[in-house]
């Protein structure tokens, strides 16, 4: 019996559909939050040690690295927040066929594209 399956897979070269990338950066910004939490954990615990860490806190805060990685950190809440929210209206059986999930996904990556410059223009 021959088989005629392809044994290596070129996943670059398949075109994936946007729902596909989306559930793919879903995931990956799970991952990213899971090891950016220690930022915030960081700050919290310096921002309730003392008032003088508190104080050393808020003069590091004006560092642009720091503001950039706390934007990071929070540009990827932002869209992994809302993926998670889209998947939870598809759990009703709101938006379960392929247009469906196209819309909600282009609705995802437009929402996060606003909030996240929202979130930006926050923080500078």
């Amino acid at each position: 019996m021959k088989d005629k399956r392809p044994v290596n897979l070129d996943m670059l070269s398949i075109r994936q559909p946007i729902t596909a990338w989306a559930s793919i950066t879903h995931r990956a910004t799970g991952v990213f939050l899971f090891a950016g939490i220690a930022v915030f954990l960081w700050a919290l615990d310096a921002s309730l040690a003392s008032p003088e860490s508190f104080a050393a806190l808020h003069e590091s805060l004006n560092n642009p690295l720091l503001k950039l990685v706390i934007w990071a950190v929070l540009a990827g809440l932002i869209y992994h927040t809302l993926a998670g929210v889209r998947h939870l209206i598809m759990d009703m059986g709101i938006g379960e066929t392929m247009a469906g999930g196209i819309l909600g996904t282009r609705i995802v990556i437009a929402l996060s594209v606003v909030c996240i410059l929202v979130a930006g223009i926050w923080i500078w």
